[in-house]
């Protein structure tokens, strides 16, 4: 139901704010609203909500920072609002990992229904692969996936890199099974967008390089190639796959 569902709205207008959260709570959807990027990433570290209505410009710490900041730790949904409606600013939001960007002034139904579709979309992906766990038992022989001093526990969704576990978000992890079951194939972006993102995204495929360079700063010296003109591989030397 829509009320197990937090959402926050961050934005310094609060007239932009009230009208929001009163739209979402006639969904009962339950609803939190912050002035600060910086009450949100307290918020996050408290009381973490299931989606973000995240607006770009914001004292102090800006939208864009703050995506950046949930990006580095979770796949949470965010949808960004914001009156900037230059292309740039759109794309540099998406590959920044916000899932949705609306420009002001928007319709308030509108982004229900976006908000809606995001978490039917995300905790959908979500339940999924917490049944995929649950279904584990003491007999079960774990599936791995190990390259050079890569190794992955798929049942158990732990990335080990040179023998020390790292945390990895969702879409991170789709990513690296994706290459790492595939070693020296080369993938296009369009290709790696369905896999990780689903047949519907409707983003811009630059999202697939800002997730890889995440991934680079978390597991340095991990041997995911540029593959100029078309996308990226897993190398690996003798491979028998």
């Amino acid at each position: 139901m829509n009320n197990n569902y937090l959402i926050a709205v961050v934005d310094d207008d609060k007239h932009i704010r009230n009208l929001v959260e009163a739209y979402l709570q006639k969904e009962n959807y339950r609803t939190i609203g912050l002035e600060t990027a910086e009450e949100a990433w307290t918020w996050w570290k408290n009381c973490p909500p299931d989606m973000w209505v995240l607006d770009i410009m914001l004292p102090g710490m800006d939208g864009y920072e703050f995506c950046r900041k949930i990006r580095n730790e979770a796949e949470v949904p965010i949808i960004m609002i914001s009156a900037k409606d230059n292309e740039v600013d759109k794309i540099l939001g998406l590959e920044l990992g916000s899932d949705d960007y609306m420009v002001k002034p928007f319709s308030p139904r509108e982004l229900v229904a976006r908000i809606k579709r995001q978490l039917q979309r995300w905790y959908k992906l979500k339940n999924a692969e917490e049944t995929i766990l649950s279904v584990t038992d003491d007999a079960a022989v774990v599936s791995l996936i190990e390259i050079d001093k890569l190794l992955l526990k798929l049942e158990e969704r732990r990335v080990f890199w040179h023998g020390e576990e790292v945390d990895m978000t969702s879409k991170e992890f789709a990513m690296l099974k994706v290459l790492a079951e595939h070693p020296n194939r080369a993938f296009t972006r369009d290709e790696l967008l369905t896999f990780v993102w689903g047949d519907d995204y409707f983003g811009s495929d630059r999202a697939v390089d800002h997730l890889i360079k995440r991934m680079r700063k978390k597991l340095e010296h991990l041997p995911i190639e540029s593959v100029w003109g078309h996308g990226y591989r897993m190398r690996t030397e003798g491979s028998d796959r």
